[in-house]
């Protein structure tokens, strides 16, 4: 009957939804927050010998026992309660904390502090409404207890008497303290969230380019499991094709099933047949092939593309040399990711450019665009901060687009984990644009690709260096 009683008054509060709050969690809280008031109670009790009403105390604490073994017996350990259920298991607690101090001197008690826990835990869990509504009763509880409460158990010569204004004081703290302490656990909470949703999108996107770069192994098995029917097939219709007459009315259809067989493993040859970025001797490109193998998707767009390579001016020597590299699917990803949004953002042309000497490497993509804005230069490559308003078209469909962000996080975090580190910013006046340098140690961009990064995806889109007819300016 209990349990029935305490599901329907779940089932009442349910309308908000389940909250992000585990019942085992607030249950583990409050366990610890009873063993601790008995301690305190016996410490002051028998150690201390103050007179305090430890009846009245012990019963407060014995219904919050109760209260977790109830929850214990009718919920299963990990059920995830409503926000409006956990609101009211909070609002208990806070009003059991207030029926301890007004017991035990009330604002005077050193442990009033202690009713800013509910409210902490509601910002790291429950909607911000509910977050305030708790904050609300806490306030007001202290507010209370400032004016009523029993005597602080304390000696009886000399007695303490603390001065009101100083108990305004304490009042003053703990208003001040809760939302500050709401506020700063709330926003640590929502990045927490925010970026472990980005990481799973980020997930998604690399295991569904994975999945299309596995297409190729199946395309070879496959393959390989048809080269034998066909080259039956084959066999077939060039004994059968001279063995009919010309003017036999089954001729045309055998010489047309035997061109259809030998075009079936001429496309069979294709799938089988190494890419040029599989081969070995391919396996590693320059800083300059680096460039044109991410610009290569986006070259039929309204801004053109301009592509410079050369060492800085004071590389002599081997420093001079062009660096050369490893082909990594995600260096690649994440550059071409960075010079897209330069191209749909550039009013005529992006500059992508590459310096180099014995210590780094430094590629930069420029456009001649608006620019990043001041108010959200500093936070760009976190998740869902984007420049990309809703309004802004795309640069092939025409249809409007609104950016989550998430394409940039992707970008960098894929070329920081090859050792690189992005810095952003705006070209100097007169000239107007966004500047994004990506710096690598010339150790890290000429560094074997290890086994985990040897597994990123390749990108979908085409890759290689560009044809004579692709409109990249070359400045070697």
């Amino acid at each position: 009957m209990a349990g029935q009683l305490a599901r329907a008054f779940e089932s009442k509060l349910s309308f908000s939804g389940d909250s992000q709050l585990r019942l085992q969690t607030i249950v583990r809280l409050r366990w610890l927050g009873v063993l601790g008031q008995i301690f305190v109670l016996s410490l002051v009790y028998f150690w201390f010998r103050f007179d305090l009403p430890i009846g009245p105390c012990l019963t407060i604490i014995a219904v919050s026992a109760w209260v977790n073994v109830f929850l214990a017996i009718y919920y299963p350990a990990r059920h995830r309660i409503s926000v409006a259920f956990a609101t009211a298991l909070l609002s208990y607690d806070i009003i059991q904390l207030a029926s301890l101090l007004y017991l035990t001197g009330g604002i005077d008690n050193p442990f009033t502090m202690l009713i800013l826990a509910p409210v902490t835990v509601s910002a790291a869990t429950l909607p911000l409404a509910y977050t305030i509504g708790l904050a609300l009763l806490a306030l007001a509880c202290t507010t209370l207890l400032a004016f009523f409460a029993m005597p602080l158990p304390w000696y009886v010569d000399p007695p303490l008497a603390l001065p009101f204004l100083y108990k305004i004081g304490i009042l003053s703290a703990v208003a001040a303290s809760m939302p500050f302490l709401a506020l700063y656990v709330w926003r640590l909470t929502q990045e927490g969230r925010e970026m472990s949703t980005a990481l799973t999108a980020t997930e998604v996107v690399l295991a569904r380019e994975q999945k299309l770069h596995a297409l190729d192994g199946l395309a070879a098995a496959a393959a390989h499991e048809l080269g034998t029917p066909l080259s039956t097939i084959t066999l077939v219709t060039n004994e059968l094709a001279r063995q009919l007459k010309a003017d036999d009315p089954h001729r045309d259809d055998i010489l047309l099933l035997r061109s259809q067989a030998q075009r079936c493993r001429e496309i069979l040859q294709k799938l089988t047949s190494r890419p040029p970025d599989e081969d070995p001797l391919h396996a590693s490109l320059t800083v300059k092939e680096l460039m044109h193998d991410a610009a290569a998707p986006y070259l039929d767009g309204r801004a053109s593309i301009g592509i410079r390579a050369a060492p800085s001016a004071s590389a002599t020597g081997p420093d001079a040399r062009q660096p050369v590299g490893f082909r990594r699917p995600g260096v690649i990803y994440g550059l071409g990711n960075i010079i897209e949004n330069a191209s749909d953002y550039a009013e005529r042309r992006v500059e992508v450019s590459a310096e180099w000497d014995g210590q780094t490497v430094v590629v930069t993509v420029a456009d001649d665009g608006p620019g990043f804005k001041p108010d959200v230069i500093d936070s760009v490559g976190e998740p869902y901060v984007t420049t990309r308003s809703a309004g802004r078209k795309e640069r092939k469909s025409g249809g409007k687009v609104a950016g989550l962000g998430l394409g940039f996080f992707i970008a960098k975090t894929l070329l920081e984990r090859s050792g690189a580190r992005l810095l952003l910013g705006n070209r100097e006046a007169p000239a107007r644009g966004a500047v994004v340098r990506i710096v690598w140690p010339r150790s890290a961009f000429e560094a074997k690709v290890s086994t985990e990064e040897g597994q990123l995806p390749r990108p979908s889109r085409r890759l290689g260096p560009p044809g004579p007819g692709d409109p990249i300016s070359d400045a070697i």
